[in-house]
Parts: C-alpha cells; structure tokens; sequence
C-alpha cells in the first residue's frame, strides 16, 4: 500500500481563481500532474494532464470550444475526459478511451481541488475562509511554488518568533520572543495564540495604524486542516480596550487583517504555497492593497529562501532529526493531526 505526507479525501487549493482562464493551466498536484481550464460558460475543468493515447501532456493541447485536442496525434477529449474524436477521422469512435477528471469548487477566491475518492467530494467541507468572501473585507495575494515539504510552511507559520530574525525590517521585533504563547487543540484544528500588549508597532502596522505610539499587538495562527493556515493579526492603540479576545477593528480603534496561507503539496519536497491577506481596514483603497501585496510578498520571499535552504539541509543530514522545542507546539499539533488522517485514511477509517 503507497503512502504520502499528505492527507486525502478533503479538498486542496489548486489555483487563484484568476490563474484559470480558458489556456490549459499545467500543475502538479499531490503528486498527481492535472491540467485546469474554463469552459465557455466559465466553469473549471480538472483532468489528467496525460493524454491517454501516448501520454503527452494535455496542458499542451489545443482547445476546441470546450475540448481539448492532443498536439501529438490529435485525439479529441470533452470536458467530461471521454474521447470525442480518434486520431484517424476514419476510425471508429471507442469512448471507453477517457482521461480521469476531479471534482472542482470555487469558494473565496481560490479554485479548489478534491483529493481522494471523488463521489466524497462535498463543497461543505471547504475550509472556512470567511474574511476572504465577507462583505466589508478586502482579500488579494499571490503564489509561490516552494522546494519544501509543505509541513515546513506549516511550522513556519505555526510558529512566529522567526519574525524577529526573518523579517526583522518589516514585521519581527524582539518581543515576539518574549511573549508567552498558548497553544490549543480541538480536533482537526490547532490554535496558537500570542498577545503583546503596550508594545511599539513594527514598521507595516505603525504605517497600517496612522499613528505612533504604544499599541497591544495580537496574533492568534490557526492551522485548518488539510494544509490552510489562518492567522488572525493586527494591533491597536494601548488604552482602546482591545484584548486578546475581542480585538475587532469597529470596537477598539485598530487595525485588523488576517493572513490567509494554504500550503499543497506537489511533491514529497516540493509544495504550491498559495498566500494573501483579507482586511477590514482601508479596504477601498485599490492603491493600498497592491503596495501591500507587494511588501506581503517580499515577506514571504525571505520565508522561502529559510525552507528551501532548510530543505537541503535536510537531505543532506539523513542522520539528523529535526527538534521541537517549546515554541514549535502549534507545529508539532498540526503534524499530529495530519499523521492522525493519513492513518485513518490507510486503514480507511473516519478520522475520530
């Protein structure tokens, strides 16, 4: 029996809802090579990107109102994956000749993917992103495709007290390393939580906020399985009220912004890392929010030059382990309930 690092059976982000146009988007996908395009009424389509004739890469194909027709001999394949067309116009039509397709949702701005046994595929079960489709928010970001195991992004993230040597121009300051840190379970979800209150801002959230001053910073990371990471940031002038559970925007005068990080796998070491931010302040400024996906994506470019390189050096140290020490809990939870799926889903079990 084969297995992976991932979980199946739940849904994975495979693109931007505006990466998928009507051109064939190649991208591997939990070890699988798929191709995504839109039909003329605009819907996603998800197949093989294997031609089943000689294994050309359909995403090479040309597209033929909503067909896609194999560059190498010309077999014609429907949305459906059913053969439309054999190579020879003479030939008869066998439509037992099909290419396997997946079940495609599109919710919050991201095309998702089922992985695992497509007749369990439920769109009720997508990850809740909510500040990414709520009236009254903003939400735009990017991709990456990173040479890491994604369970490294996933610690990463778990984990913020890298920010103050990472990304110590922009949004790390010494206090990430002294603030406690709290760290819950509850089922598939893990939820680490940190308040630094009457602190100086970094430099984004001094720029975010308008002003200067002391201010209570919060960031609470909750890790959705199979791979999302949702961490809830922002910070508010000391005074205002805000507090580690009620620090909404409206109420204590600061500023507030989710991250929003869905890491799918590719490979064993190789991940789509899908990233942006959703905010409920300045959310009508079409300026702000492109220099911000700018400075955002500068952010995670030096995350990525950490894990790639971390990712060699795993390889290259085979006798070594990595360690967890105190501040990696909400990473070492997260593994634990993805362990936990890939364990039911091999003894195919429910996840408890």
């Amino acid at each position: 029996m084969s297995t992976s690092s991932w979980m199946t059976n739940l849904w994975y982000v495979a693109a931007w809802d505006s990466e998928v146009d009507s051109a064939p988007l190649a991208r591997t996908i939990c070890g699988v090579t798929m191709m995504f395009y839109r039909t003329l009424d605009r819907r996603v389509i998800a197949m093989r990107d294997a031609c089943p004739h000689r294994l050309l890469p359909l995403s090479m194909g040309i597209r033929e109102a909503d067909s896609i027709r194999c560059r190498y001999h010309g077999l014609k394949l429907g949305p459906d994956g059913i053969a439309q067309e054999m190579p020879l116009k003479t030939e008869k039509l066998n439509r037992s000749i099909c290419v396997e397709t997946y079940a495609i949702a599109e919710k919050h701005r991201f095309v998702w993917v089922w992985i695992g046994d497509k007749e369990k595929a439920d769109p009720a079960s997508i990850p809740d992103l909510w500040p990414c489709s709520t009236p009254g928010w903003t939400f735009d970001g990017g991709h990456d495709r990173v040479g890491c195991d994604y369970r490294l992004l996933i610690d990463n993230l778990m984990d913020l007290t890298h920010e103050t040597h990472v990304h110590s121009g922009s949004i790390g300051q010494p206090e990430l390393m002294e603030a406690p840190i709290d760290t819950t379970s509850d089922g598939e979800a893990v939820t680490v939580t940190r308040w630094m209150p009457g602190i100086d801002a970094p430099p984004f959230w001094r720029g975010a906020l308008k002003q200067d001053g002391p201010v209570d910073r919060w960031q609470v990371c909750h890790f959705v399985a199979p791979s999302s990471v949702i961490i809830d940031v922002g910070v508010a002038p000391v005074g205002n009220g805000a507090t580690v559970d009620a620090h909404e925007s409206v109420t204590c005068g600061g500023v507030r912004g989710f991250v929003i990080d869905s890491m799918t796998p590719e490979t064993e070491t190789s991940c789509h890392y899908f990233w942006g931010m959703a905010r409920d302040f300045d959310a009508d400024d079409a300026g702000f929010t492109a220099r911000f996906k700018r400075q955002q994506g500068g952010v995670f470019a030096e995350d990525i030059e950490i894990l790639e390189a971390q990712q060699k050096s795993i390889a290259a140290n085979p006798d070594m382990k990595l360690r967890a020490y105190a501040i990696d809990s909400g990473g070492v939870r997260a593994r634990r309930v993805i362990d936990r799926a890939i364990a039911a889903n091999l003894a195919e079990e429910p996840l408890a």
